[in-house]
């Protein structure tokens, strides 16, 4: 349910010329689709292909990909589509357009079933806003999101990407989605994880919070990431492209909703603070009391700026340390600043909370699934809802939180 993409695949186009509910159960809840950054193996940013693809060609559906001697069979090489179909939240992505409570957002917006209009559809079921002469008979809209909505439509490359003699940059030059770029990756997945109209929100929808490497360890994972430094750098791209759907968004209204501003005040908020004092990375401006349509575009450019140098940076566990220390000490902000409203405070401390926990994954090389810092469970519960929000507690926490970043605790 987002009318964002046409804009993101812009920018998308731009890169590739150029180069849950059990996280946050109050923010990403499980009507919002948890990230699917597909790859077969991923690489450092320095291998990253700077070619373009070839535009077109038909999508094939999950179909193509399920055969036994495909990735539909066993072991980590083979069993990609098994893995899709049996454990990951976007093949419901269609099916939860036919239950109640999408039933009842489509009757308040107005709309025919959700499963039939193409303010949903285009995100819980792609295929539907494809043109019918690019669907292979194969290619079915109750898929939800499947393999090709992330890796591009298979017809020029699904019989050659598996040859032996096929590298990499021969893939992606028939067709598939360079998805070893942080940055392409995140352009592919913000635009259904991040922006909602406000109406469709005030009729129920979720809010959705796009945060790519919390949400990549979510995701039942068919790919390989050896990249020791991916986490925290898909944590900054993800952030980044985020403010800029953000601020594209608040620059094409004419009137805001104060909620969305406070929503994008958080997001720059933290960002000017991990920018601050990073000599190698482009600057995000602190935002101010005011706001206006040129200020919007002005952090758009940013966020962008930031989200490309980000993907192609060497990020050292010492700058996610030291970033951890910088939010950590912000315990101040929110109990001193008597001039900030509530609802900017909760913003900040929902975006500053997911940061917290995805540095501290970085630093400590944290396996998914393992035990939290006990003060950082504390700190997300603060966040968990808007109404039960107490800044001074949460500050009171956040400096708890401080001090386990020891250097013996490192």
């Amino acid at each position: 349910m987002n009318l964002c993409c046409p804009h993101v695949l812009e920018w998308f186009a731009i890169a590739i010329s150029v180069s849950v509910e059990d996280m946050f159960p109050s923010v990403v809840c499980r009507m919002c689709l948890v990230l699917l950054a597909l790859g077969f193996a991923l690489s450092s940013p320095a291998q990253e292909v700077e070619i373009a693809p070839r535009e077109g060609g038909r999508f094939v559906g999950a179909a193509g990909c399920k055969s036994s001697s495909c990735h539909g069979g066993a072991g980590e090489k083979r069993s990609q589509y098994l893995t899709w179909v049996q454990k990951d939240f976007h093949t419901r992505a269609y099916a939860i357009l036919t239950d109640a409570r999408s039933a009842r957002i489509a009757e308040t917006l107005g709309l025919p079933a959700a499963q039939e209009s193409s303010r949903c559809t285009v995100c819980h079921s792609p295929f539907q806003s494809v043109a019918p002469a690019r669907l292979m008979s194969t290619a079915h809209p109750d898929e939800g999101v499947s393999c090709e909505s992330c890796h591009s439509a298979a017809e020029s490359w699904l019989r050659g990407h598996t040859r032996k003699d096929w590298n990499y940059a021969m893939r992606v030059t028939a067709g598939m989605r360079d998805l070893k770029s942080f940055y392409v990756r995140a352009n592919t997945c913000v635009a259904c994880h991040q922006n909602l109209d406000v109406n469709i929100l005030k009729a129920g929808h979720p809010e959705l919070t796009f945060e790519l490497d919390g949400q990549s360890v979510a995701e039942p994972k068919h790919w390989r990431d050896d990249d020791p430094s991916g986490g925290l750098r898909a944590w900054l791209v993800g952030q980044a492209v985020a403010l800029r759907e953000m601020s594209w968004a608040l620059s094409k209204n004419g009137t805001p909703d104060a909620e969305e501003i406070n929503r994008w005040k958080g997001l720059a908020w933290l960002l000017a603070k991990a920018t601050a004092q990073q000599t190698t990375l482009p600057v995000i401006d602190q935002p101010g009391d005011t706001t206006s349509r040129s200020v919007f575009t002005g952090a758009q450019g940013q966020a962008d700026l930031l989200a490309r140098r980000a993907a192609e940076s060497r990020l050292s566990d010492d700058v996610a340390r030291q970033l951890l220390r910088v939010f950590a000490a912000t315990d101040s902000e929110f109990v001193t600043s008597k001039e900030t409203s509530p609802d900017l405070l909760f913003r900040r401390a929902q975006r500053l909370v997911l940061a917290l926990d995805r540095l501290s994954a970085a630093v400590s090389n944290e396996a998914p699934g393992a035990a939290k810092n006990p003060v950082l469970a504390k700190l997300f519960e603060d966040v968990r809802s808007r109404a039960d929000f107490q800044a001074p507690r949460f500050a009171e926490h956040l400096r708890s939180f401080c001090a386990t970043l020891s250097p013996t605790k490192q």
